[in-house]
């Protein structure tokens, strides 16, 4: 029997997924790819995190189902860290759980809160699970700017006189990813004003928190007075501590929103294995010296690659935040858009990057580079950018030949 399922048939198709085909196939025919695509960090998990976890998991107690909201030791270190960090307050049995990732605590919350019809206000460009979480839950997804300036507030303000129904969420996410973008305090508070007074609730996404570079470090939206009435926010071991496949990640905040989560997840999953919670309860707690030197490999990389682009003759603005660089297209590239230009780099050049569309339409007229190569690699990389921005007119005609014959 064939026929389509209608969550499955919301979703286009995963555009990622035809650079990646490209890449394995560039890969098995013995090409050296240098893969700036995906934000997969690849320095190992400091040193003490995993001998917490090889200790604890030599336990056999530890090996049975663990808490699905997470372990007592672990959401008190979490609501430590706020209070060190943000110096921001929270009850670790109703405003903090731990999730699998953000990208599943996001996921399953928007399951648990979306009524089908629903509408999401969305920025574009966005982290895919930021639009589709909600779209999967059946809801319309409504698109708005990832600029902090007075365009997003009027995009909300235009939302809300002109959606039916009214937007019932909002999703931000500073810093960004993709664009890297962050804000201040001053924009959280605005932001806080408005949804309060519209009813409207808010899922604040910072996995990129703790990776900055210029500036003040970036603020939580819980450090706003009344955030909590409306508020939820999602953080992640993932990049912070070099613990993507850990998969171990919170949410904080509104106590409502936190018990839609707490009982969607006890009917989903038993939660992490609880070594891994105990190593993460140790990464919070422990020295926070490894997180500084994380931020200061990714400085680092990122002034290689911004610079090394520059003088291959691609301006791309050098993020202040996250893991990632947002270039737009190079100009005499921008005809073809980002995805056909990601596989011309690719093929050209072996050097893999996130196409701009794969974010939202809006992002289509850039591509994403994430700093997860090291410096030599990275160097390497341009060189061979270089090469082909050079020999652009040559390249250009190439494809056309091969668009032509095929």
């Amino acid at each position: 029997m064939e026929q389509e399922f209608h969550r499955i048939r919301r979703l286009p198709p995963y555009v990622f997924a035809e650079v990646n085909k490209m890449k394995a196939r560039a890969r098995a025919a013995g090409e050296d790819i240098i893969d700036f695509g995906m934000g997969n960090p690849d320095q190992p998990t400091p040193a003490h995190i995993v001998e917490k976890l090889c200790e604890t998991a030599r336990n056999p107690k530890t090996h049975g189902y663990s808490n699905s909201r997470g372990i007592p030791g672990l959401r008190r270190a979490l609501a430590a860290y706020y209070e060190r960090r943000w110096n921001v307050s929270l009850d670790p049995e109703t405003e903090a759980i731990v999730t699998l990732g953000s990208k599943e605590g996001l996921a399953n919350l928007a399951s648990a809160i979306t009524s089908p019809g629903d509408v999401i206000l969305v920025p574009n460009p966005s982290y895919p699970i930021h639009q589709f979480g909600f779209i999967i839950a059946g809801a319309a997804v409504r698109s708005i700017p990832v600029s902090t300036g007075p365009e997003f507030f009027v995009a909300l303000q235009n939302a809300v006189n002109h959606s039916v129904p009214k937007p019932s969420m909002l999703v931000i996410n500073y810093p960004n990813n993709p664009t890297a973008e962050v804000c201040d305090l001053d924009f959280y508070e605005a932001v806080v004003d408005f949804c309060r007074h519209h009813q409207i609730y808010v899922l604040s996404d910072i996995a990129y928190s703790e990776i900055y570079f210029d500036g003040n470090p970036p603020p939580s939206i819980l450090q706003v007075k009344g955030a909590k009435e409306v508020c939820v926010e999602f953080t992640s071991m993932s990049k912070t501590y070099n613990m993507p496949g850990w998969r171990i990640g919170f949410a904080a905040g509104n106590p409502r929103l936190i018990s839609a989560l707490t009982r969607i997840k006890s009917y989903l999953d038993y939660g992490a294995f609880t070594p891994i919670q105990v190593a993460a309860t140790a990464a919070l707690n422990g020295p926070q010296n490894c997180v500084d030197e994380i931020r200061q490999l990714y400085k680092e990389r990122r002034d290689v690659l911004i610079d090394g682009l520059a003088g291959a003759g691609w301006h791309v603005p050098s993020p202040p935040a996250t893991m990632f660089a947002w270039a737009p297209l190079p100009k005499a590239f921008e005809h073809l858009g980002s995805l056909e230009f990601s596989k011309l780099l690719l093929r050209e050049a072996q050097v893999a990057v996130a196409p701009g569309i794969g974010f939202g339409e809006h992002g289509d007229g850039f591509v994403r580079l994430a700093v997860v190569e090291n410096k030599h690699r990275t160097r390497q990389a341009l060189r061979s950018i270089k090469s082909f921005m050079d020999n652009y007119q040559t390249v250009l005609e190439d494809a056309e030949k091969r668009r032509a014959e095929a």
